[in-house]
């Protein structure tokens, strides 16, 4: 039944990447993975790794263990589905054109660089995940060819777990890290920025030598002519400010209140909301409706959110069953060194979440093993941050950004993959030459 288990996620990962060919959704590729990944470990509990010297009955322990994952996935999707609210709502006020109308450039590489340093520095002041949202929502605004939506939204996956992996409130993986005491706020900053922007950086260089020309970017003045109701500029300013302020918030509502950031996103959510129907109270019926954050609610991509629930529990299932300590165990005791072992931890965050491997990790090793900002957790927060660029389901930046922009999965392999593997492997590279210098 353990081998069954691992039979039945690799099977359902492959549904889920085949999901064009196959004409089948992912969302429910992922959702039928994540229920089937649980059958297999009720019914076989007791062959699976983790059931040796467990006491209770195995219903009491899946059931523990279910509502402890779900509980986390929950302010995960729920962090993500107001996080977009937001975004949508500034989208639809035209908030983002204070942006994009200063955006002139049509050079596409001038572009990428501007767009992927831009999510870059902005990721270590959001987390990752809000800060591709962000800017997939301006890309979807600006660009007007699929090809290089998707291109840009590729490197917004790189640039946002780039961002992220340096700042201790950046990604998941860093946060666990610095609440935990294995890295402190300085230091992780100290040593992980360079070798993140040269993540970025080599990917940036690699793809300025192949992708040339000019792109066609959409005419927003053409909208404007078509709309039965235009906005006025205050308006679209204000909002813009306000989406902001609700985002930017949810960082400083955590260190304050010590909630989870779910809870801080639907604080700003319910006070936009309250705003937005302030604003509009005096408009004919139907711009009421357009503009409400109901009507944002139906625009939202329910099925990414599906998608991101299935494979976020067929994932617990792995974690439940003891694979992933397992595999951590294997690492440690067949390999030995620290930077091969966090390298090769990153390139498995790419296939399954980064958060139960940083907390198998967390696990194997305590403070009296490796000391606050021993390398080891410098470069398991490097590895895990940015290994998950190198397929577009391995960060909760690229399950959001795939949401947006509909990107395909095989596509991201064909055209970003290797741009991204490439930056892991040199930005690791200059962490260890850094720590050895």
């Amino acid at each position: 039944m353990a081998t069954l288990l691992i039979v039945v996620f690799v099977i359902g990962y492959a549904f889920i990447a085949l999901e064009h060919p196959l004409k089948l959704d992912k969302a429910a590729s992922a959702m039928l993975t994540g229920v089937l990944c649980w059958m297999v470990l009720a019914y076989g509990y007791s062959s699976m790794p983790a059931a040796a010297g467990t006491s209770g009955t195995v219903t009491e322990i899946l059931e523990h263990s279910l509502f402890e994952h779900l509980g986390e996935i929950a302010g995960i999707l729920f962090f993500l589905l107001c996080a977009m609210t937001i975004v949508e709502l500034v989208d639809v006020h035209d908030g983002f054109r204070v942006i994009t109308d200063r955006i002139t450039t049509t050079d596409r590489i001038k572009l990428m660089w501007i767009i992927s340093w831009v999510t870059f520095f902005l990721s270590a002041g959001l987390d990752n995940m809000t800060t591709a949202i962000i800017m997939c929502a301006l890309i979807r605004r600006l660009v007007k060819k699929q090809e290089n939506i998707w291109l840009f939204g590729g490197f917004v996956i790189i640039a946002a777990n780039a961002g992220g992996a340096w700042s201790p409130i950046g990604d998941v993986t860093t946060i666990m890290l610095w609440i935990g005491g294995q890295v402190s706020t300085v230091k992780i900053m100290q040593a992980l920025i360079i070798p993140s922007a040269v993540s970025l950086l080599v990917p940036l260089l690699v793809a300025s030598f192949f992708l040339k020309g000019k792109m066609e970017t959409k005419n927003l003045q053409e909208e404007d002519i078509n709309k039965t109701f235009v906005l006025p500029a205050w308006e679209k300013n204000l909002m813009l400010v306000l989406g902001g302020v609700a985002l930017l918030s949810v960082p400083v509502f955590k260190y304050f209140t010590h909630f989870p950031p779910y809870m801080g996103i639907l604080l700003s959510l319910g006070i936009l909301w309250y705003i937005t129907e302030f604003l509009h109270r005096g408009d004919p019926k139907e711009v009421q409706h357009d503009y409400s954050v109901g009507a944002m609610l139906r625009r939202i991509d329910t099925p990414s959110i599906l998608f991101f629930l299935g494979i976020l529990l067929a994932v617990g299932a792995l974690d439940t069953s003891g694979h992933l300590t397992l595999a951590a165990d294997y690492l440690n005791n067949s390999i030995g060194n620290i930077y091969l072992i966090n390298t090769i931890i990153g390139l498995l965050s790419s296939i399954v979440d980064n958060v139960p491997l940083v907390a198998a990790a967390m696990g194997m090793y305590d403070l009296n093993t490796f000391a606050t900002d021993h390398p080891f957790w410098e470069s398991l927060a490097y590895c895990a941050g940015t290994g998950g660029s190198i397929l577009i389901i391995g960060s909760a930046a690229g399950v959001a950004s795939m949401g947006i922009l509909k990107i395909d999965f095989l596509w991201y392999m064909r055209h970003i993959s290797l741009y991204a593997l490439i930056g892991y492997l040199c930005g690791i590279g200059t962490y260890y030459l850094m720590s050895h210098g």
